[in-house]
């Protein structure tokens, strides 16, 4: 098992990326936005590898946590590799997170390819899995009811959900409760 890699970037595709090491360029697969957190030369990817019939799939993330997250999510019954990478490059782990413990299956139903049923079924089996994974499961306040209507607001102008979150993390912990005003706030972040 391949746990992590580090090497020269060398090309970045649509979903995933090239680490050279020692000559040899192994292609990663990495969720949308995480090449922002490959900065420089020397990258260090924690890897995830995944044995199909067909294919060695190498799976690639900035941090350990989303690893294991990614780990977990495909341990879920209809998710594969590729569906679990499609909600980490929708979703931040803190919103998903917070879904889980808040029991919100809308959230995760913004992802490309999951429907209402199969949002419910994953925040089940996900909030259950986060309980018994230590520290998994983040302490502080919860996804908050009016994030939600700002993030929705702003998918609703055209900007993508991703996008959305982006902007409500750059929030001020003491960011007005007000609607308005943290969506005035949040399209700061755009200009």
């Amino acid at each position: 098992m391949i746990a992590s890699i580090q090497g020269r970037l060398t090309f970045i595709g649509a979903d995933y990326v090239v680490v050279t090491v020692g000559g040899i360029g192994y292609k990663v697969f990495i969720p949308h936005g995480a090449v922002n957190a490959l900065i420089g030369d020397d990258i260090l990817l924690h890897t995830s590898m995944v044995v199909r019939e067909d294919a060695l799939l190498l799976f690639g993330f900035p941090s350990v946590t989303e690893r294991d997250l990614f780990e977990m999510l495909i341990t879920i019954s209809g998710i594969g590799p590729k569906t679990g990478l499609a909600i980490l490059s929708t979703l931040s782990i803190d919103h998903l997170r917070n879904a889980a413990a808040t029991g919100q299956p809308e959230i995760l139903a913004r992802v490309p390819g999951i429907g209402k049923k199969t949002a419910e079924k994953i925040m089940l089996e996900l909030k259950d899995k986060l309980k018994s994974a230590d520290g998994l499961i983040a302490s502080g306040a919860p996804f908050e009811d009016i994030n939600k209507e700002v993030i929705d607001a702003l998918t609703s102008l055209g900007y993508s959900l991703a996008e959305a979150q982006a902007a409500i993390s750059t929030l001020p912990k003491d960011a007005p409760k007000d609607f308005h005003e943290r969506l005035r706030l949040t399209l700061q972040y755009f200009v």
